[in-house]
């Protein structure tokens, strides 16, 4: 039975996305301040990423993992909730972490692009 347990413990830990609340309070400064009118992405992320894509409010799981061509399990649910933005950040067609960034009645968007690249990593705030 503890064997059991241990696999379980290990098999969950293996598959699970990491929630980056660091990089999400960080982001929250740069859209609070009014100043702001954009977001380089990539000056503040301190790991390595391929794709970052940008959920908005009521994004469903399906349409999620459409986009992303991968599993990824939305703990968030952003599909109820109209308060936040997700950034969900892909290497190796696989995904690493994802951010949650309050909405505070700023439309975040990044243009025409489907998802962001470390050398295209601009984010618009429209306040």
């Amino acid at each position: 039975m503890g064997v059991f347990i241990i696999l379980v413990l290990v098999l969950a830990g293996c598959s699970s996305v990491h929630h980056n609340v660091d990089l999400g309070k960080s982001l929250q400064t740069i859209v609070e301040d009014k100043s702001n009118s954009e977001i380089n992405l990539s000056s503040w992320t301190s790991f390595d990423w391929e794709k970052a894509f940008l959920f908005s409010p009521y994004t469903s799981q399906e349409e999620m993992e459409k986009q992303l061509s991968a599993n990824f399990h939305d703990q968030s649910n952003l599909d109820w909730r109209d308060d936040i933005y997700l950034l969900v950040f892909m290497d190796k067609e696989k995904v690493l972490q994802y951010v949650e960034v309050e909405h505070q009645g700023v439309d975040l968007t990044i243009g025409e692009n489907k998802y962001l690249t470390p050398s295209d990593d601009l984010i618009i705030m429209d306040r």
